[in-house]
């Protein structure tokens, strides 16, 4: 496969051989032989979703996680025959899809449930469903804490929607806010944990059974272990990065992902020159820039021009100066001996982190990742050399 081709402007290099150790370094680390669930969710968090899952699914992964109904259709459309669970909300209109392709739907609410119920009858079809308990944080879900006034309402509305015509019950789930906080987050991510456990306990006490319980994401597959039940849902972690600086019980990972780029053009930058809009940088003597055809609209954050945001040339730091536009951005390489055009240029993934350039943007490694554009070719390697290349422009998947 010819990766020379894609050299040319920018594009993401995703080491699939990474990805698979990362996968068996988080396996190793869930308790009594639960299921693993891979989020793909995002495009994989940019990784891509396809690419992903079937590597997921060659290794023998149980279940994949994606946001919405959209998601879930583009992996069984490419071929995925792994259990695939909707974490986020669905049209219940999209019920037929559900059934027909045999996709499990996060359930939130009786009014929802009811509306999906409705659907899949219409559609004459059955929809597996997770009801998703709310316990404190707050998004989608049954409320069920412990000292909630609604709890028990909330318990008698599962009890309801488990009974539902068109609506089989598989599993039941929650997600913890502040399991990655380290020690500031385990009072309240043991609450929400003991929040969950007495409300199953509570619905199994009333004649209900769910396959599949599940609440650890990764901080607290690595954190947690008492809250991995017989399935946990790993996400950031598969693709390299901790869920955040604080986790206690780090796991061997490496990012399987570099962002690259080429020097387009090379040129001198007189003392007292002004360069990019708003002319906000000055050459304070003589420079020598380059300018790298990467920019916002790429998901390269306009704002990390005014962050102290670094690339890698040659192996060394090149200062981002001036504005990044939404195709491009400008570097000063005066330090960097012999810097030409057609200099490939690391974003992330060498000497500068993923999680250093999501620091300088005051944002963290999820975002950076998600935020990296359909126009950024994707190039899979596999024992070092290209083996899959995805143009989302060109439609091309070769």
């Amino acid at each position: 496969m010819d990766l020379q081709s894609y050299q040319k402007r920018t594009w993401a290099e995703v080491d699939l051989d990474i990805l698979a150790e990362n996968l068996k370094s988080l396996r190793a680390k869930v308790k009594n032989g639960a299921l693993l669930c891979a989020v793909v969710k995002a495009d994989g968090y940019g990784h891509g979703a396809i690419a992903l899952s079937r590597l997921y699914e060659n290794m023998g992964l149980e279940w994949l996680a994606v946001s919405n109904v959209e998601e879930a259709l583009e992996l069984r459309e490419s071929g995925i025959k792994t259990n695939i669970l909707v974490l986020g909300y669905t049209p219940p209109a999209s019920a037929a899809f559900l059934g027909k392709y045999g996709i499990s739907q996060c359930v939130m609410s009786r009014e929802y449930a009811e509306e999906l119920s409705r659907s899949a009858l219409d559609a004459k079809q059955r929809v597996k469903i997770h009801i998703k308990l709310d316990t404190g944080m707050g998004r989608l879900g049954f409320f069920a804490k412990n000292e909630a006034a609604t709890r028990q309402a909330a318990l008698n509305d599962i009890e309801y929607v488990c009974s539902l015509s068109g609506l089989v019950p598989e599993g039941i789930f929650t997600h913890f806010s502040s399991s990655d906080e380290g020690d500031s987050g385990e009072d309240f991510t043991l609450d929400q944990l003991n929040s969950f456990e007495s409300a199953v306990c509570e619905l199994e006490k009333r004649g209900l059974r769910f396959e599949i319980k599940h609440a650890a994401a990764s901080a607290a597959i690595l954190d947690y272990p008492s809250s991995h039940f017989n399935m946990v849902r790993a996400g950031i972690a598969l693709y390299g990065s901790l869920p955040s600086d604080k986790i206690k019980n780090a796991v061997s990972l490496r990012p399987a992902m570099k962002l690259k780029t080429v020097a387009v053009q090379v040129k001198k930058l007189f003392k007292g020159e002004t360069l990019s809009y708003g002319r906000t940088y000055t050459a304070d003597k003589d420079r020598i820039v380059a300018t790298i055809p990467i920019g916002y609209a790429d998901g390269f954050l306009r704002r990390g021009s005014e962050c102290g945001v670094e690339v890698e040339l040659r192996g060394k730091r090149a200062a981002i100066i001036g504005r990044i536009c939404m195709d491009q951005c400008i570097i000063d390489v005066t330090d960097i001996e012999g810097a030409s055009v057609g200099d490939e240029v690391t974003v992330f993934g060498g000497i500068i982190s993923v999680e250093e350039l999501a620091a300088r943007n005051g944002t963290i490694p999820y975002e950076i990742y998600c935020l990296l554009s359909k126009r950024i070719p994707r190039v899979y390697l596999s024992g070092g050399e290209a083996v899959h290349i995805v143009d989302y422009i060109l439609n091309i998947h070769e």
